[in-house]
């Protein structure tokens, strides 16, 4: 690294950090991209919340935390999901923004970020901002939240023109591009933890669907049920993942209604090591999201061989469709069910994307091939 890099002192503003995994491939992609700018030698230091779902996560506030190499302070909120308010944090900031080269803002429509947003346009700090996918049409269109919409046509608009823009993929560049015609901004691919892995594929005596995600409306998970409820011979579907306990509870209901009750099994939360355990031992990814910027899952799930039918609103589909790694469908039931049938009849397909999948991912991917694009985004942004 040169030592301009190497000098680099970056502020994240992210309203959850490890270990509070539950939020979603977030957590671990930003995670990730601060552990990977520490160890190139960068300063880094996280400000983030204590939320951990309905829960605080067991830490205490304002104590400054060295969590795998990276310096995180994680401050009290006011109140639970989905408000993010927190003066503590706030009022650091505006003491301590204008010591750093770049604030990296993660996510949007959130208090914690808008009015971090805010603070550092007052204090006239370079700044980046990381929707994670809050500027795509199926957010702004479906988003309840009224006083966060006051609030950012108030001037919510105003401020993210100061900041550059960074997308996880061409299509949320392109979302950002839509919502501000002359806003300015990179794309850069989420960093995927990717482990050294012994692949020991054993054949399933039934074709294996696994959904690994958080367990939410946006994903698709009804789509997916209904697609596998139309096959005479029922694949096993695999359901991982944590969410509301509310709405785990409907699909439950939906899958009995379906007629695939037998054939659905409900993992919950998986870790680290989990994961990449049932991603291997399936025989299919199925991630049939409404929106998605990225999808971190698919790159999890084809570095563990396993081909994936993702929906065209997934962040990855091209990357999917340019190297043949899988089934690219619509949010459409009908088209689900014919994309699988073909994942399921077509086996020399699948044998390609489990010999191939893993060196493209790894190439693509990995923290060592994207930590110094990043790291040029932010010296050019502290120089700009």
């Amino acid at each position: 690294m040169t030592g301009n890099k190497q000098s680099l002192k970056i502020l994240h503003i992210v309203p959850s950090y490890k270990p509070a995994y539950g939020y979603g491939g977030t957590i671990e992609s930003v995670a990730r991209l601060c552990e990977g700018i520490v160890n190139a030698g960068a300063h880094v230091k996280v400000f983030t919340t204590t939320a951990n779902g309905t829960s605080e996560l067991d830490v205490i506030p304002g104590k400054e935390y060295t969590v795998d190499g990276v310096q995180v302070i994680y401050f009290k909120r006011i109140f639970k999901d989905p408000y993010y308010i927190s003066p503590a944090l706030w009022r650091k900031l505006y003491r301590e923004c204008k010591s750093y080269d770049v604030v990296h803002i993660h996510s949007w429509w959130n208090m914690i970020v808008i009015v971090a947003a805010f603070i550092c346009s007052i204090k006239k700090v370079k700044m980046i901002l990381s929707p994670h996918g809050m500027m795509s049409n199926y957010i702004l269109q479906n988003s309840k939240d009224v006083l966060k919409k006051i609030i950012n046509t108030a001037g919510g608009k105003s401020v993210l023109k100061l900041t550059c823009f960074h997308a996880t993929s061409n299509d949320e560049y392109a979302g950002c591009k839509n919502f501000i015609q002359d806003w300015k901004g990179f794309v850069v691919p989420n960093i995927v933890w990717l482990p050294l892995l012994e692949i020991f594929k054993t054949p399933n005596s039934v074709f294996t669907i696994v959904f690994l995600s958080r367990i939410h409306p946006k994903k698709g998970i009804e789509l997916l049920m209904e697609a596998i409820s139309k096959f005479a011979e029922k694949p096993l579907l695999k359901i991982a993942g944590s969410g509301d306990e509310n709405y785990i509870e409907k699909l439950k209901q939906y899958a009995k209604e379906l007629g695939i009750n037998e054939t659905t099994e409900w993992l919950g939360w998986q870790d680290r090591e989990q994961k990449f355990d049932v991603l291997m031992h399936a025989d299919l990814l199925a991630l049939t999201s409404y929106n998605e910027n990225f999808g971190n899952v698919v790159v999890e799930s084809l570095y563990a061989t396993t081909p994936v039918l993702i929906s065209g609103e997934v962040g990855l589909h091209s990357f999917v469709e340019e190297h043949d790694l899988g089934w690219v469908c619509s949010t459409d039931v009908n088209d689900i069910f014919l994309k699988l049938k073909e994942a399921i009849n077509d086996k020399v397909k699948r044998l390609h994307v489990a010999a191939t999948a893993p060196s493209l991912i790894k190439n693509a991917f990995s923290e060592e091939s994207l930590v110094p694009q990043y790291l040029r985004q932010y010296t050019a942004v502290k120089n700009a």
